[in-house]
């Protein structure tokens, strides 16, 4: 594939966080490159400190790399991005709005919907309710987030992140924080939206189950300073369904990533 046909392209990219840890070479990530397909789905696995968040602020154009270059939909990433949603672990809701306002708040502060807010209002909010019953929250817009659930709050997170129609969703562990359960349930529903919606996903995860069930490719990061050291294509068919993660073939893969992950655990014990 020709270089404008990657939507995401990491090209030899380095970050030292500050003036002083680049003049002594002490980076946090180093030599990322990483070329992603439109509408593809990654996920991201390592041990814990190796790099991961940091990587997830160089693809949201939070952080500049000290070295190399990153391409985004086309567009050589020179600060925030508009193009991207996120949601992390914590659901950040604001306690003081209902779930219906809390997912319109990027149309409120992002352009160009903020300028188009009060006029077009009752369009966006019903872009909102769909999206709210599509994850099965229909019903519940006028509840604040102390009247939802844990797996209710991520839901609406997630909804949150995807309002003003981005081309990348970057989730940073969204489901660390629920039971199994939930978790599984908020697993089909990525999948469920991605697979309408097409958005690439960015997924950090140290859920290697998850990885598999979700992800169309998952890399595992070295310890710090993180670079990819394994891309595993996971070849399971979709749609997937909860029963592909009792199979052999599902449980082989995890289990090798496992081992890429214990070894690169005993390298920094060593």
């Amino acid at each position: 594939m020709s270089d404008a046909s990657w939507f995401v392209d990491f090209q030899d990219v380095w970050l030292a966080y500050n003036a002083e840890l680049l003049a002594e070479q002490n980076f946090a990530v180093e030599a990322i490159d990483l070329k992603i397909k439109q509408g593809e789905f990654i996920a991201i696995v390592g041990p814990s400190g190796c790099g991961k968040s940091t990587f997830m602020k160089l693809a949201t154009g939070l952080k500049m790399p000290s070295k190399g270059q990153i391409t985004i939909g086309g567009q050589a990433v020179t600060g925030p991005l508009k193009i991207s949603g996120m949601a992390f672990q914590a659901s950040s809701l604001l306690p003081w709005r209902t779930t219906l306002d809390n997912v319109l708040l990027p149309l409120e502060i992002v352009e160009p919907y903020r300028s188009e807010f009060k006029t077009k209002r009752k369009e966006f909010a019903e872009r909102a309710r769909q999206l709210l019953q599509s994850v099965g929250l229909g019903g519940y817009e006028d509840k604040f987030p102390w009247q939802l659930s844990g797996g209710m709050q991520q839901r609406a997170s997630i909804c949150r992140a995807l309002i003003h129609e981005p081309q990348m969703l970057l989730l940073d562990e969204p489901f660390g924080a629920l039971d199994a359960f939930t978790r599984e349930e908020l697993w089909c529903t990525l999948r469920d939206l991605h697979a309408r919606q097409k958005f690439n996903v960015i997924l950090v995860t140290h859920d290697l189950r998850e990885s598999v069930f979700l992800a169309d490719t998952v890399y595992v990061m070295s310890k710090r300073p993180g670079r990819f050291v394994v891309q595993r294509h996971i070849n399971l068919p979709r749609p997937r369904d909860l029963e592909v993660t009792y199979s052999k073939e599902f449980g082989d893969i995890v289990h090798e990533l496992r081992g890429h992950i214990g070894a690169i655990r005993q390298t920094a014990v060593a």
